[in-house]
Protein backbone atom coordinates (compact mmCIF):
# COMPACT_ATOMS: atom_id res chain seq x y z
CA UNK A 1 0.00 0.00 0.00
CA UNK A 2 2.92 1.97 0.66
CA UNK A 3 4.78 1.65 -2.59
CA UNK A 4 1.06 2.79 -4.23
CA UNK A 5 0.80 5.75 -2.54
CA UNK A 6 4.83 6.71 -3.03
CA UNK A 7 3.88 6.35 -6.77
CA UNK A 8 0.94 8.48 -6.96
CA UNK A 9 2.25 11.15 -4.68
CA UNK A 10 4.18 13.08 -8.00
CA UNK A 11 1.12 12.48 -10.57
CA UNK A 12 -0.75 14.31 -7.64
CA UNK A 13 1.51 17.16 -6.66
CA UNK A 14 1.53 17.64 -10.60
CA UNK A 15 -2.19 17.66 -10.67
CA UNK A 16 -2.33 19.67 -8.25
CA UNK A 17 0.00 22.17 -9.16
CA UNK A 18 -1.34 22.23 -12.95
CA UNK A 19 -5.06 22.64 -11.55
CA UNK A 20 -3.80 26.00 -9.80
CA UNK A 21 -2.30 27.60 -12.50
CA UNK A 22 -5.55 26.32 -14.71
CA UNK A 23 -7.33 28.32 -12.27
CA UNK A 24 -5.24 31.47 -12.21
CA UNK A 25 -5.15 31.11 -15.46
CA UNK A 26 -9.46 31.85 -15.79
CA UNK A 27 -9.95 33.52 -12.56
CA UNK A 28 -6.85 35.52 -11.82
CA UNK A 29 -6.45 39.40 -12.09
CA UNK A 30 -4.83 38.78 -15.36
CA UNK A 31 -6.83 35.49 -16.53
CA UNK A 32 -9.27 35.24 -19.27
CA UNK A 33 -12.17 36.80 -17.63
CA UNK A 34 -10.44 39.84 -16.76
CA UNK A 35 -8.92 40.01 -20.10
CA UNK A 36 -12.38 40.14 -21.67
CA UNK A 37 -13.40 42.79 -18.95
CA UNK A 38 -10.43 45.01 -19.98
CA UNK A 39 -11.21 44.24 -23.66
CA UNK A 40 -14.74 45.92 -23.27
CA UNK A 41 -13.16 48.43 -20.44
CA UNK A 42 -11.14 49.50 -23.51
CA UNK A 43 -14.03 49.54 -25.89
CA UNK A 44 -16.16 52.42 -23.52
CA UNK A 45 -12.94 54.05 -23.24
CA UNK A 46 -12.06 53.96 -26.95
CA UNK A 47 -16.00 55.66 -28.18
CA UNK A 48 -15.56 58.13 -25.11
CA UNK A 49 -12.46 59.26 -27.08
CA UNK A 50 -13.74 59.54 -30.24
CA UNK A 51 -16.84 61.36 -28.68
CA UNK A 52 -14.14 64.00 -27.58
CA UNK A 53 -11.78 64.32 -30.58
CA UNK A 54 -15.61 65.29 -32.11
CA UNK A 55 -16.09 67.49 -30.15
CA UNK A 56 -13.10 69.07 -30.05
CA UNK A 57 -13.24 69.78 -33.44
CA UNK A 58 -16.60 70.79 -33.35
CA UNK A 59 -15.13 73.62 -30.90
CA UNK A 60 -12.37 74.20 -33.02
CA UNK A 61 -14.10 75.25 -35.78
CA UNK A 62 -16.33 77.37 -34.36
CA UNK A 63 -13.82 78.83 -32.88
CA UNK A 64 -11.94 79.52 -36.09
CA UNK A 65 -15.44 81.37 -37.30
CA UNK A 66 -15.08 83.53 -33.70
CA UNK A 67 -11.75 84.74 -34.76
CA UNK A 68 -12.01 88.40 -33.85
CA UNK A 69 -9.86 89.64 -37.38
CA UNK A 70 -12.98 88.09 -39.42
CA UNK A 71 -16.07 86.99 -37.64
CA UNK A 72 -18.75 85.12 -39.21
CA UNK A 73 -21.64 87.41 -39.17
CA UNK A 74 -24.00 84.75 -38.93
CA UNK A 75 -22.58 83.24 -34.99
CA UNK A 76 -21.71 86.61 -34.32
CA UNK A 77 -25.39 87.42 -34.50
CA UNK A 78 -26.98 84.44 -33.53
CA UNK A 79 -24.52 84.57 -30.26
CA UNK A 80 -26.07 88.37 -29.25
CA UNK A 81 -29.41 87.73 -30.06
CA UNK A 82 -28.96 84.25 -27.87
CA UNK A 83 -27.07 85.94 -24.84
CA UNK A 84 -29.08 89.33 -25.28
CA UNK A 85 -32.21 88.23 -25.75
CA UNK A 86 -33.09 90.50 -28.80
CA UNK A 87 -35.45 90.06 -30.88
CA UNK A 88 -36.92 92.37 -33.89
CA UNK A 89 -40.77 93.33 -33.75
CA UNK A 90 -41.09 91.44 -37.27
CA UNK A 91 -39.40 88.26 -36.57
CA UNK A 92 -41.16 84.87 -34.94
CA UNK A 93 -38.72 82.65 -32.69
CA UNK A 94 -39.07 79.15 -34.09
CA UNK A 95 -37.32 76.71 -30.91
CA UNK A 96 -35.87 74.17 -32.16
CA UNK A 97 -35.06 70.80 -30.51
CA UNK A 98 -31.22 70.34 -29.35
CA UNK A 99 -29.25 69.14 -31.64
CA UNK A 100 -28.47 65.14 -30.82
CA UNK A 101 -24.66 65.07 -31.19
CA UNK A 102 -22.26 67.71 -31.25
CA UNK A 103 -20.68 67.01 -34.52
CA UNK A 104 -24.17 66.82 -36.33
CA UNK A 105 -24.04 68.55 -39.83
CA UNK A 106 -25.07 72.35 -39.90
CA UNK A 107 -27.50 73.73 -42.24
CA UNK A 108 -26.11 76.66 -44.88
CA UNK A 109 -28.02 79.96 -43.54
Amino acid sequence: MRQMLARAALPAVCLTVGGYFAFHATNGPTGYLAWREYKAQRAKLEVAVRDAREQQTALQQRLVLLDPRHVDPDLADELVRRNLDLVKPDEVIVPLPPETSPAAPQENR
